[in-house]
């Protein structure tokens, strides 16, 4: 395991932008894969170009109805 490819779940959070425990989530459902090593995780760098939380941000938009 090279130091360099592997990032803590705060260095992925500053990377995504997003809180810690939003990384934390993300491992939790599965859809960042991450490495227990003793109390730790480590999440490979080249992979949190697979999560695609970083497109939708803020409040989702509202639905139009058209009732006219």
């Amino acid at each position: 395991m090279e130091k360099t490819d592997y990032l803590t779940t705060r260095q992925a959070a500053e990377k995504l932008k997003v809180s810690i425990g939003r990384v934390q989530q993300l491992v939790a459902s599965g859809r960042l894969p991450s490495v227990k090593i003793g109390r730790d995780r480590f999440i490979l760098e080249k992979d949190l170009e697979t999560v695609s939380d970083r497109k939708r941000t803020g409040r989702p938009a509202k639905e139009q109805n058209d009732t006219e």
